[in-house]
This record gives C-alpha cells, sequence and structure tokens, in this order.
C-alpha cells in the first residue's frame, strides 16, 4: 500500500496559488543561460565577474573556440551539441585522409579525431600514399593547439579585421598597377597546381606582378642541374629498393636531403634476404643518419667530397678528367669500382651544394642505367631559386618593390642578412605577411594575416610529378584566420570559395575517381611522364670540380637536426624534448667537433655527478658573423670541420622555454651550406640535457648483436655462430639461459598473445614513433631542467651505440682478451679504454621500450600490486593502485619506467602545452594523464589493442591478420617495427619469432620478454 502523505521543502509550497512555485516546477533553470552576451560582445566578455569555472560550465566545453571549431554541426556558439552531427559518435574516433606539406616536410596521412578534435597523425597506406609521416609530421597536430598562433589580423600592428586588410592590400595593388610598381608574392614552394593556377590569373591580372619561391634550406644547386639537363626544375625520386650498390657523398638521405622519406626504400634492401643485401658507403663530414646506417663510413671534408666525385665519374664514365691526389683515396677507388660493377643496381647520390657535384651525379646514374634513378614522377617539394631570392633582396632595398606579399615564409630570421631585409621591408609601400606565427618577420610587416593551419585547410598538392594529393580540414578554423588562397581568390575578383576552385580544377587530374572518392582517399595516383633530355656538359663540370680547394680555416657544415628541422615548429614542445638520435641532446643545438680538433682547442665535454652532460663554449666566425654555441665533442666528425644545425635561436612568438640555442642561418651565406670558419673557445660551461651518458656497447654483446653478411650466409643454418645463446650452469652442466626458470610458466596459446619484433637492420633512428608514442600516450613534457636530471618521460628510448674499435665485433674480441686487472690487456684499463668511442666508430640505434616481460621482475616486488600482467602479453599498470615506491624501476634490468616527480598537467612550472586548455586539445581521451607520484610506462597501447577487438567483435568477425597495431609500429615507416599477435601463425610477427636473426634484450635475466629484436647485419 502506497503512502499518500504529502511533503513539502518550504512554507511557499503550501500556496497553491504561488507563481514562484509553478515556475520552478516547471523550469529547472529558472534563469536563462546569457550565452548571447558572453558570446556576442567582447567588451561584455573581457569585462565579466563570471569566473573561468562557471563560463565553462555554462559552455559545456573545456576551450570555447576549440569546441566551437570541433562542432561540425550548425552551431554557431560554444554550447553542447543541439544537433548532434551525424558523422561524431562520442567515444568513437573518425579518420580523415589528408596530406601535408610546409614547405620542408610532406606526408600523406590519416588524421585521427575525437568529438572534432584532431588528436593524433597517422601514416594513409592506401595504393598511391607512397610518403609516411616522420617525427616533425606527427608533431604537427600539437602545433595545431599552440597557444602562441597569431589569432586576428594586424593592421600596423593594432588588431584588424580581415575586410580592412583585404580593403587596404587591394588598393595597394591597384596603385602598383596605375604607377607600374612592383609587386613581388614571395612564397615557400607551394606544390599545390591550383594555387599555383591561381598565382599564375594574379600574374594576368597585374602585369608588374612577379613570384618568387624561397626555400629556407636551400636545394637550389640540384634543382639547377636537373634543369640544365632535362628542362625542368624538379628533384630526382630516388627509389633505393632498387639499388644495390649505395654511395653517398654527402647525402643524408636518411634525414632530411631533398625532403628526405627514402628511408622505406632503403630499409627493404637492408634486410638480408636469401644470402642478399644492399652495400652503402657513406663519405661525409657530419656524422648523420644516413652514416651511422652505413656498412664502410669515410669521414672526409667537403672539399674532399668534390674530388671524390670527380675521381667517380672517371672512373663510372671512362672519363679522364685531370685530378691530383684524393683524400682516401684508396677508399674512394674501392666504392667508385663497386658502383660500376653494380650498374643498373648502383646508385650514386650526394649532397654537395654545388652546380656542377650535382651534374656530376646525374651523370654517374645515367653511365650505370641505374634503376634507383628515373626522370619520371619526379620531386616537387622543392622549387626555390637562390638567385631570385638575392634579386629580390636587392630590389627591396633599392626601394623598387611597391607592395611585398608574404606566405610560409620567415626571411627575417631565415636569410643569412635577415636585417638587410628587415631593413628593407620598411622600403615597402606596402608588406603583407600570412603567418601562422607573429613571428620575426610577420611583427615587421604592416599587415599580419594569421594563416590556417594545415588541419583547417583546403588544398590540392602534386608532391610527385603524377600523383595528386588532396588536402581537407579536419576542424574548423580556430581563430580568425584565411588562407593565402582566400587572398588571391579576393584579389583576382573571384567570389568563388577556394574549395569549390579546387573541385573545378581537380577534373584534370582525378583519373577518372569521382571528388568524393579522391577526398576519401587522399591521392589518386597518376601515370608521371619522363623528362625528357639528358645531355650537358659533364666534362666541363668534372674539370671545374676537379679544381676545388680545401678552404683555408675550418669547415662549417650546416644542416637540420631530425628534431626540429628547418624551425617552423620551434614552439612545439614534443620536438623540443626529443633526443638527437646522433648525440641524444635535446632541447638545444651545438657546434659539433672532432676529437682531435677539441684537444687542439682545450675543448671538453665532461659527464658531472649527477649525470647531466656538460661542455665548453666556442665562438665559430663566418665573415663578419660570430656566434658563440656550446660543443659537443662528436666521434665520426671529420677532422677540420664543424657542424652546427639550423632551426635553432628563435625568439619571436615562441614561450620562453622554447627560446634555446643559437640561430645558425646568420651564417647561411649565399645558401651554402659549408662555410670558410674559424674556431676558438670561449669562456664558461654549458649545461647539456643528454639522455645517453654512455659512449659504447662497451663489450655488451647480448644487448646489440652483430654479425657480417658473409658469416650471416655461411652458416645460416647455424645460428649459434651468429646468434649465441647465453649459457648457464644447471646441474654442473652448461645450458641455454631460457631453459631455466624460477618460475613456472602459464598456458598463453589461447586467445590473443602481443609481441613485438624490432629488426634493427631496418631501423634508422628516425625517431617517428617516438612522438607518435607521445601523441597516442599523452606522455608529457618535463622541459630542460628535468631531463638534465634524468626525468624524462619518454616511454619510448632510441639507444645509440658507438664502437671503440674499428667494428663492435672488435670491442668484443678486445673484452674476450682481457687477462688479468692491469697491464695492456687488463680489464681496468681497457674498460676504460673502450668507453672512449673511435674515431670513426660504427654506429647502432635500438629502441627500448617496456618488454612486457612474462616473468616480469617489477610485478613481483610491487607491494601494491600496481603492476600486473595481463592474459594478452601486456604488463598492466592500475595507476590508482600505484603509491610510487618506485620498486619496480630498481627491479626493471631495462630501465622502462619512469616517474611522475611532479604533476605535469596544469601546472605553471612546465608550461608546456598541458599547462593551457588549448594544448589540451590534443589529449587522448582513450589514454588517462598521470599525477604525480605514480609509475608509468609503455602498455605496448593497450587502449589500441582492445580497440581492435572490439571492432571485430562489433562488425561479427575475426580480427585480421596483422590487424593489430601499436603507435610505435604503425609510425615506422622503415617496418622495423611489427607488432601483432603471436597466437596467429599467419601474422608477420609470429614469423618473425621463428627467424634466426631473433633474440631477446638481456637473455640471460630470464624475463622472457614480448619484445624480441633482430640480429643486426652488416655488409661487409
Amino acid at each position: 500500500m502506497s503512502s499518500n502523505k504529502k511533503y513539502w521543502k518550504s512554507v511557499e509550497e503550501l500556496n497553491e496559488n504561488s507563481s514562484i512555485v509553478e515556475t520552478l516546477r516547471n523550469n529547472e533553470f529558472v534563469e536563462a543561460i546569457p550565452t548571447d552576451e558572453f558570446l556576442s560582445d567582447k567588451d561584455s566578455l573581457s569585462s565579466s565577474s563570471t569566473t573561468r569555472r562557471d563560463f565553462l560550465k555554462y559552455v559545456g566545453f573545456s576551450t570555447a573556440a576549440a569546441s566551437l571549431a570541433a562542432c561540425e554541426g550548425p552551431v554557431h556558439k560554444s554550447i553542447p551539441y543541439v544537433l548532434q552531427p551525424e558523422q561524431i559518435i562520442p567515444g568513437v574516433a573518425d579518420y580523415f585522409a589528408t596530406s601535408m606539406f610546409d614547405g620542408f616536410d610532406f606526408a600523406n596521412l590519416l588524421v585521427k579525431t575525437r568529438e572534432g578534435r584532431p588528436i593524433k597523425i597517422e601514416n594513409n597506406t592506401i595504393a598511391g600514399a607512397k610518403f609516411a609521416a616522420n617525427a616533425r609530421v606527427h608533431a604537427s597536430v600539437l602545433s595545431l593547439y599552440d597557444s602562441l598562433r597569431l589569432k586576428v589580423t594586424k593592421v600596423a600592428q593594432k588588431e584588424a579585421t580581415w575586410v580592412e586588410a583585404d580593403l587596404k592590400i587591394k588598393a595597394s595593388l591597384a596603385e602598383a598597377k596605375s604607377k607600374g610598381g612592383q609587386v613581388v608574392l614571395l612564397t615557400n614552394t607551394l606544390a599545390s597546381p591550383s594555387t599555383e593556377k591561381l598565382i599564375a590569373e594574379f600574374i594576368s591580372q597585374n602585369p608588374t606582378a612577379k613570384h618568387v619561391v624561397y626555400d629556407a634550406v636551400s636545394e637550389s644547386a640540384a634543382l639547377d642541374a636537373f634543369e640544365a639537363v632535362y628542362g625542368e626544375r624538379a628533384l630526382v625520386d630516388y627509389d633505393f629498393s632498387k639499388a644495390n650498390t649505395i654511395v653517398s657523398i654527402g647525402a643524408d638521405f636518411l634525414g632530411d636531403w631533398q625532403g628526405g622519406g627514402f628511408d622505406s626504400g632503403y630499409a627493404q634492401g637492408r634486410i638480408p634476404q636469401k644470402g642478399k643485401m644492399s652495400k652503402h658507403i657513406q663519405f661525409e663530414a657530419n656524422m648523420t643518419l644516413s652514416g651511422a646506417a652505413a656498412d664502410k663510413r669515410v669521414p672526409m671534408k667537403i672539399a674532399d667530397q668534390k674530388l671524390a666525385l670527380v675521381k667517380i665519374y672517371n672512373i663510372v664514365t671512362g672519363a679522364s678528367v685531370g685530378l691530383g691526389k684524393v683524400a682516401n683515396e684508396d677508399e674512394v677507388v674501392k666504392a667508385a669500382q663497386q658502383l660500376k660493377d653494380a650498374g643498373s643496381k648502383g646508385l650514386l647520390v650526394s649532397g654537395v651544394q654545388d652546380k656542377n657535384a650535382q651534374l656530376l651525379v646525374l651523370a654517374i646514374n645515367q653511365a650505370l642505367t641505374s634503376e634507383a634513378f628515373s626522370t619520371a614522377g619526379t620531386r616537387q617539394i622543392r622549387k626555390g631559386s637562390d638567385a631570385k631570392v638575392a634579386q629580390l633582396l636587392a630590389d627591396i632595398n633599392a626601394g623598387s618593390v611597391h607592395t611585398l606579399i608574404m606566405s610560409g615564409v620567415n626571411p627575417v630570421y631565415t636569410l643569412a642578412n635577415g636585417k638587410a631585409f628587415a631593413e628593407g621591408l620598411k622600403k615597402v609601400k606596402l608588406s603583407v605577411a600570412f603567418s601562422l606565427k607573429e613571428d620575426e618577420t610577420a611583427s615587421l610587416t604592416n599587415i599580419a594575416i594569421p594563416s590556417t593551419h594545415y588541419l583547417e585547410s583546403w588544398n590540392d598538392l602534386m608532391l610527385t610529378k603524377g600523383t595528386y594529393s588532396l588536402v581537407q580540414p579536419t576542424i574548423r578554423p580556430l581563430f580568425s584566420s584565411k588562407q593565402f588562397q582566400e587572398g588571391l581568390l579576393s584579389w583576382n575578383g573571384n567570389s568563388t570559395a577556394y574549395y569549390d576552385y579546387i573541385k573545378a580544377n581537380s577534373a584534370a587530374y582525378l583519373n577518372g575517381l569521382t571528388w568524393n572518392k579522391a577526398v576519401h582517399d587522399g591521392v589518386v595516383a597518376g601515370v608521371a611522364s619522363t623528362a625528357t633530355g639528358g645531355s650537358a656538359d659533364f666534362s666541363a663540370a668534372a674539370s671545374v670540380l676537379a679544381q676545388s680547394k680545401p678552404l683555408a680555416n675550418f669547415e662549417l657544415v650546416l644542416y637540420t637536426k631530425t628534431g626540429l628541422g628547418d624551425g617552423q615548429q620551434a614552439n612545439n614542445p614534443w620536438l623540443q624534448e626529443f633526443p638527437d638520435p646522433i648525440t641524444r641532446v635535446s632541447w638545444d643545438n651545438y657546434l659539433t667537433v672532432s676529437k682531435a680538433d677539441a684537444e687542439k682547442l682545450g675543448l671538453e665535454n665532461e659527464i658531472v655527478a649527477n649525470g647531466g652532460l656538460n661542455g665548453s663554449y666556442a665562438t665559430v666566425k663566418v665573415g663578419d658573423a660570430t656566434i658563440t654555441a656550446p660543443v659537443i665533442i662528436q666521434p665520426g666528425q671529420a677532422v677540420g670541420t664543424i657542424g652546427l644545425a639550423l632551426g635553432y635561436g628563435k625568439k619571436a612568438a615562441l614561450k620562453e622555454e622554447m627560446q634555446v640555442g643559437v640561430n645558425a642561418y646568420a651564417l647561411y651565406n649565399n645558401f651554402n651550406n659549408v662555410q670558410s670558419a674559424t674556431l676558438t673557445k670561449a669562456d664558461g660551461e654549458h649545461e647539456f640535457a643528454c639522455v645517453q651518458s654512455q659512449k659504447t656497447l662497451m663489450g655488451r654483446g647480448d644487448i646489440i648483436k652483430e654479425t657480417t653478411l658473409t658469416v650471416f650466409t655461411a652458416k645460416f643454418d647455424e645460428p649459434e655462430v651468429w646468434n649465441p645463446s647465453p649459457m648457464v650452469s644447471l646441474d654442473h652442466k652448461e645450458v641455454k639461459a631460457t631453459s631455466v626458470d624460477l618460475w613456472e610458466s602459464f598456458d598463453r596459446s589461447v586467445g590473443h598473445h602481443f609481441n613485438l619484433s624490432i629488426d634493427l637492420n631496418a631501423c634508422t633512428g628516425c625517431g617517428a614513433c617516438v612522438i607518435a608514442c607521445h601523441a597516442e600516450n599523452n606522455v608529457p613534457v618535463v622541459g630542460k631542467s628535468e631531463v638534465r636530471r634524468s626525468r624524462d618521460m619518454h616511454w619510448l628510448r632510441i639507444d645509440r651505440y658507438y664502437s671503440s674499435e674499428e667494428t663492435f665485433a672488435g670491442d668484443n674480441k678486445k673484452k674476450k682478451e682481457f687477462d688479468g686487472l692491469f697491464g695492456e690487456k687488463g680489464s681496468l684499463g681497457g674498460f676504460g679504454e673502450m668507453e672512449n668511442p673511435g674515431d670513426n666508430p660504427q654506429v647502432v640505434f635500438q629502441p627500448v621500450m617496456c618488454q612486457h616481460c612474462n616473468h616480469a621482475p617489477c610485478e613481483t616486488v610491487c607491494p601494491v600490486a600496481a603492476t600486473s600482467h595481463g592474459r594478452q602479453g601486456q604488463n598492466q599498470m592500475a595507476y590508482n593502485r600505484c603509491v610510487g615506491t618506485r620498486y619496480c624501476a630498481n627491479n626493471c634490468p631495462y630501465k622502462v619506467r619512469r616517474f611522475n616527480w611532479f604533476l605535469y598537467n596544469n601546472n605553471d612550472e612546465f608550461d608546456f602545452h598541458m599547462n593551457n586548455d588549448l594544448g589540451r586539445m590534443v589529449i587522448n581521451p582513450d589514454v588517462n594523464v598521470r599525477s604525480r607520484g605514480v609509475m608509468e610506462k609503455c602498455s605496448m597501447c593497450i587502449q589500441m589493442t582492445q580497440k581492435t577487438i572490439l571492432t571485430a567483435k562489433r562488425e561479427g568477425r575475426e580480427v585480421a591478420v596483422d590487424e593489430f597495431q601499436t603507435a610505435c609500429s604503425a609510425a615506422c615507416s622503415s617496418g622495423a617495427m611489427v607488432f601483432g599477435d603471436v597466437n596467429n601463425k599467419e601474422s608477420k610477427v609470429a614469423k618473425l619469432a621463428e627467424d634466426n636473426r631473433m633474440y631477446h634484450l638481456l637473455e640471460s635475466v630470464g624475463t622472457k620478454p614480448n619484445v624480441f629484436y633482430h640480429v643486426k647485419v652488416r655488409n661487409t
């Protein structure tokens, strides 16, 4: 029997005629939320006393601007979904195909979005999408949420609207047209058919206008040479997978040489198959990724590299250009002979910035009829002309430029004579900059217009001739930004939207596909025509090059680092904290010098008590310009040369923590990456943030296992010869360490069991996996001082090892021959010597993450059971249980666990992306953000593996073979990392687990990891 008793809360409720009672009954919220007042009136918003917390309660999102942009429905205010967009399902990720090109980096991509927010970059693997994301492209999603982006148009450094700016630009163009004043469009390489068509229409309407293409890091010498031979300004898209013998003269093709992106093809030939693998010989000054991967590396000055090119040209083509003695002549002749013997399977590449040198590259590859060298499908990603940029600078300073409109360039920062450009801007009647940031150039122009990020833009690209890529927005513009192309349309008097313009222009490139299909796929593969021609006076070029003389002083070799590239993303904390693959230093650029030169000049590096690396300062002088920078003593640096990375030393529109390093562009005279320089020691000592203090492998052969192709082939069926298993004593008999166990093993053959394979032959150390892991797993950035204290939070590190002898085999031999403690073969002195890498060491990279041991030592010592083992092989962390004893870290032989010393999220002491609402928009909601006092480490992307399982379950099917991925394996373009279910015998990882080259890290410890490696084989 129900009660009919009446309950009431106030006396007022007893009055049935009360209007207040009736209102309260019918309306949960009596007073309307004043969203109109907040969102439509800027002054009201800024003067409102409403707290930030209450405001965000009202609007229902964490960040007003970005949430509005993420809302794809017809909602114009930042409020919760009123009409939820059909394509957005909360909790389910959407993927959009797009492409990226910023004038330096380029890739074909899939963009992962959650509730309309782009949060992760993935590689587009559809046929025709040949360019994978490097570390910088993976990090570019964070640059979208840069809180220091230029947000509104500025006219004369004051906030304005696009309409005001547009009217001023149109007026200036009209005045220039009537008075015959020069109009210049200064852009980076665009590689966009639609944009180039727009520019052509603009020039036809403005007869005094011209288009100047400027690449901050020039490839003009190679462009000039190719144009002279084939009549087309482009670069060869080399296919390294078709080369059996590769000779590189100063070309870091695994780095940023001619745009990079060659690592996938290169790695295909580096994995030994049927007793064969490609041979790679590298001549270079700086130690590079390519030099580190080479079978034979020869340190060589640039002047000597030019002579070596002539020598190789003579041998391969049969020419007889007069030439004196060449440095390392035996090695040069040997490489040339091997190249000639390889014939069509040979390839020569060069990074020497000299037109004559690049002409010889074309001549040698023509003579070889190299299959890896093709004039079809040339790269369109570099078009800059040094001569035209120099002419523009002269015109500006002469006052003959009336209107200057810039997009995608920052010449005040990137030009060696940037100050002259800045002075010249004062003589230009109207200067305009489309820029993501109010950078060094935009801050000096009459009009600065916020440019859209590529993830906010429509565009088309032709990265290689015959391949058409589409760029589509994955979020609405976060700020009041305008695309450069929208400006061109306006100035051309064309009211068409740029989307419609691209769509209309795309018909010539779609190859029979529909527009929607092309947008869905992101790439349309076509047939590229072959560049015709192929003749030039190569002998004359060789004769000029043969006269090359060594520089009187040091050779300063300028290069771009894997992390920052040309410096466009200098405000990206993921990239700043990314350790350089070679030096393992983050948050800095520096002068690299050889040990011999360092000893002469009294330059030092030392590891101090807290494990940090300190180094001397040195002053480098080129002409009238001087720079003082810290010094890294770099094994393998050619004697008489110095290395210095471009892309650092920016100040404008950067947070203070990001303003690191020195601006090497100031020494980039005449766009030549080699300069004659003097070097002197300076006062002071620099503190580096270096994450790997150890210098060598020091004979620890169970960490890196290595052999030669000869031994590997001859003893393929006897892996114990070249891949020995560690032995232990059991009952006075030697048995394999892996056969002895302290624990009973579980049956792991039922269900999924995940393994990760890492091939040391394919790994180039590029670091794309490190940044992908950051993005997927919300890994925090801790800053330089914390990295120096060995508190970096990277879940995945790429260890770099040097040899102290000529080879790692020499290291092992030396260790085995130790006899006693003292004397010539004494272990005390011997191990000390092995800590000093050789003058030209061999190098190897080894990615290391949590090994997800089946017998994990971390699990047995955790007093609160915060870390445990899953049925699928993953070592799991329950963060809420963790009390931070760090016993697990002490007990881990691989040192892969990270302790949260501080709260890195929403903490002013760590003013990076996690300290502002906009930056936190990149956070992956599938992975929680860890707090202070807990341990964290690689989870083997458990959220990804579980999603794959649930997706298959929802679709009523089995998980496909090789469908499982982790962030690192999906990002690895070289194929070094393969992830999958080892219980599925058809999977790649199951087959790799049975390979003779397979071994586990520190097998003797008995941890039985679920990550395994493959012995490195060198073709020597």
